[in-house]
């Protein structure tokens, strides 16, 4: 009997950074490929950047960053890069991420590779060459939350959206594949970049098994708890909740925020606590144990780590109907809101504040279990991987 050795998956991850050395939900992302890829024994050329005139880490501080201290595993390559200094007109960002994906297409020999897996931009440069009829390996674009495409408050944030559109379409419709989150996410990719149904791959985002609650999920005490994680962004939906929290009269809840949310916008009520910004996992998770109810009023997102963990610690989920959100969150672990709907926020808020506790406790408990069957990075990558693998040219 003939057996065929079977072929060692080789890919290129091209990004925009990766965490810690760049924060950002797109970055820890980033992160999470390359180690669960590498663990899941893909050999990975990680390609990242750090911001102008920041020291580059060595290839063994990010090692140690995604596999741990004592872990010897290591990527296949690691290529970093500064990401270009930043400039003052109007889109100097997209001309900067053009520079860069330039940078990354000059550095490499992509003979080599089986598969080219590129974040926003950093394949742009790349593409042109393919489809200028340079033999390369088949290349899938991953942008995360669309929010070019998505409703925004402010004018500033329309008109930035407008110059990302069109580069965005582009790359989208010129790569070999597109992967999307689902749910609204697919929907942006067909109907605004107009892209082929056939062309999209389908794969959720994923959750580190360390984040995974083991003791038992708390029941409610005397008073609800609800949780707000993330920064003083306008998208995040925070100034609508504000209005709502200055506003509404139970006094039979507290509110926690962590992240760095500026004095000057704290309120001030004896119910509502401010942690700034944790630095740990462990100190996170202090915080969201003792807590019932994560609420995430974005005006629009991709699919957001912060739910995910919420979940990870057996929290039901109030957040709004964007991106791919719905993909986590239904009407078995939580509420799901139209964004920009300060009545329907308001409402849902006060029937978790009025809901029993025994149901309470089963929405809880969904979370997590939709954490441990669906979105754990283990099984996520495999489906990843399977996906790449089925990619003509691979």
């Amino acid at each position: 009997m003939c057996f065929v050795e079977k072929k060692e998956l080789k890919i290129v991850l091209l990004t925009d950074g990766i965490t810690p050395f760049i924060t950002g939900g797109m970055q820890r992302h980033s992160a999470n490929l390359a180690k669960y890829f590498t663990l899941a024994g893909v050999k990975v050329t990680l390609v990242h950047c750090v911001p102008f005139g920041i020291l580059l880490p060595n290839n063994d501080e990010v090692n140690k960053s995604l596999f741990g201290e004592e872990s010897d595993v290591q990527l296949d390559q690691i290529v970093t890069l500064h990401f270009p200094k930043p400039g003052k007109l109007p889109g100097h960002y997209i001309l900067n991420s053009y520079k860069y994906a330039r940078n990354i297409f000059s550095t490499l020999d992509w003979d080599k590779f089986d598969f080219v897996y590129a974040k926003g931009f950093a394949g742009w440069h790349y593409i042109e060459q393919k489809n200028k009829g340079l033999k390369l390996p088949p290349i899938g674009v991953k942008f995360h939350g669309y929010e070019m495409f998505q409703e925004l408050p402010s004018f500033s944030q329309k008109i930035k959206a407008k110059l990302l559109q069109k580069p965005t379409r582009w790359n989208n419709q010129n790569a070999d594949v597109v992967f999307s989150y689902g749910g609204k996410i697919t929907d942006i990719i067909t109907q605004s970049c107009k892209v082929p149904k056939e062309k999209i791959i389908e794969i959720t985002s994923g959750i580190d098994n360390e984040w995974l609650r083991n003791s038992s999920i708390q029941t409610r005490g005397e008073k609800l708890k609800f949780v707000f994680v993330g920064r003083d962004e306008v998208r995040k939906g925070i100034s609508e909740l504000n209005e709502i929290l200055k506003n509404i009269k139970s006094d039979e809840f507290e509110f926690h925020f962590i992240g760095p949310i500026p004095e000057e916008k704290q309120i001030k009520k004896s119910h509502i606590f401010y942690y700034g910004t944790l630095a740990s996992k462990e100190a996170i998770c202090e915080i969201l144990d003792k807590m019932d109810v994560l609420v995430c009023p974005s005006h629009s997102e991709g699919m957001p780590n912060v739910i995910l963990e919420g979940m990870s610690r057996g929290l039901a989920i109030l957040a709004t109907d964007v991106g791919a959100v719905e993909m986590l969150v239904s009407k078995d672990n939580g509420f799901l809101i139209p964004p920009l709907h300060l009545q329907k926020l308001e409402e849902k808020l006060l029937d978790f504040i009025e809901m029993p506790s025994e149901q309470l406790q089963i929405l809880k408990k969904t979370s997590l279990q939709k954490v441990k069957e669906t979105f754990q990075w283990e099984a996520v990558i495999q489906q990843i991987i399977k996906k790449i693998s089925n990619v003509k040219g691979v």
